[in-house]
């Protein structure tokens, strides 16, 4: 009999994930609260609430819970735990889940990280400014693709930008001049075996990641030196099973870390015809007790999100070296609807072949 994998959220990570688990010969289920979640198309689909405990009781004959989203409530993967095993462990999804905690525990593991100050209540944001200069206000839970967010140049900003925290505790970061925004994926195993992909270069648009360049160009072997070391003291001290992004800002010679999340992650996307194994297999093979595949690259590639709509696949796929994958949503302004792979034996082919896409489109 097939082993049986349970997936806390049905997404588009939920789908990729089902879809790397079934060659590995496992069945999948999803929990997701919508009739229409991606994951539907190829995993049994339990709609329900993700705090509906009759619900959740569908996953106990589950041998394996893993989750796809950090926004899972802490409370459901808790009582999944007391039934069987969870990767990622509860713990990392609580500190994901607050960006205080979160930033204290990168600076007691020595990880830098942009100046940063706790926001309760309007005087905390004064205070903050006066302290760090222009920043970021983000709500400490919840808040994603730039919500719960708002940014703050000038003192007299200050309260007009806090309010639309709307009453929420927040944080409030340092602006840093940055030259670009890394991310790196890492997969630990249950026998504490740790991969690395590549660090790759992320760029975004109003808070959303558009491309991935794959690996990140003119990378020095202190940097990625770096951002291993973090990234394992990170997941040696969560106990972590389970694939695991960092996302970093790069200041000159330095790395300063903005957030993780315990899950598969959009930078990793690109690994799925990229990689000789995607991040969505060796998430599989880490929470399923398999030994992790090689994350050795096979070819350069760009990714990058389709947003709102997903145009022509005749056209995507005239491009020589494009992948597409579709996600099943429907179309709606701002949401991730697919992602095409661009892969080039050099990022240089890579990137003439988007700017080829890119016409076309």
């Amino acid at each position: 009999m097939s082993k049986r994998l349970g997936i806390l959220g049905g997404g588009q990570l939920g789908r990729m994930l089902a879809l790397s688990a079934h060659p590995l010969g496992l069945s999948v289920v999803v929990v997701d609260p919508s009739a229409h979640c991606p994951a539907r198309a190829v995993a049994e689909h339990i709609q329900c609430a993700f705090d509906d405990e009759d619900g959740l009781r569908g996953l106990t004959d589950c041998d394996f819970v893993t989750f796809e989203f950090e926004n899972v409530p802490e409370t459901a993967a808790s009582q999944l735990a007391c039934q069987g095993p969870v990767y990622p462990p509860v713990e990392a999804l609580r500190a994901s889940q607050d960006r205080w905690v979160e930033k204290n525990m990168f600076q007691s593991l020595g990880i830098s990280t942009t100046r940063c100050s706790r926001v309760d209540k309007l005087s905390d944001a004064h205070a903050a400014f006066q302290a760090l200069g222009p920043m970021i206000l983000k709500t400490r839970r919840f808040g994603y693709d730039g919500k719960g967010q708002a940014v703050v140049r000038h003192a007299h900003e200050v309260e007009e930008k806090f309010a639309l925290l709307e009453g929420a505790a927040a944080i409030a970061e340092q602006i840093v001049s940055f030259e670009r925004e890394l991310s790196l994926v890492v997969c630990r195993s249950q026998q504490g075996e740790i991969a690395f992909y590549p660090l790759v270069e992320n760029i975004h648009r109003q808070g959303v990641l558009r491309t991935t360049l794959a690996p990140a160009p003119n990378i020095s072997a202190e940097l990625r030196h770096a951002a291993e070391k973090a990234a394992t003291a990170l997941v040696k001290h969560l106990n972590y099973v389970g694939v695991l992004a960092l996302e970093l800002f790069c200041v000159g010679d330095q790395l300063l870390a903005n957030e993780f999340a315990p899950r598969v992650h959009n930078s990793g996307h690109w690994t799925i015809e990229g990689a000789f194994t995607s991040q969505f297999e060796n998430h599989v093979r880490a929470v399923s007790g398999l030994p992790l595949g090689s994350t050795e690259v096979r070819s350069a590639a760009i990714m990058t999100n389709l947003i709102g709509q997903v145009p022509e696949a005749e056209k995507i796929l005239a491009v020589a070296g494009t992948h597409l994958h579709d996600y099943g949503k429907a179309p709606r302004s701002g949401r991730k609807v697919g992602h095409v792979t661009i892969l080039g034996d050099t990022l240089a082919e890579a990137q003439a072949r988007t700017e080829q896409l890119e016409s076309l489109l």
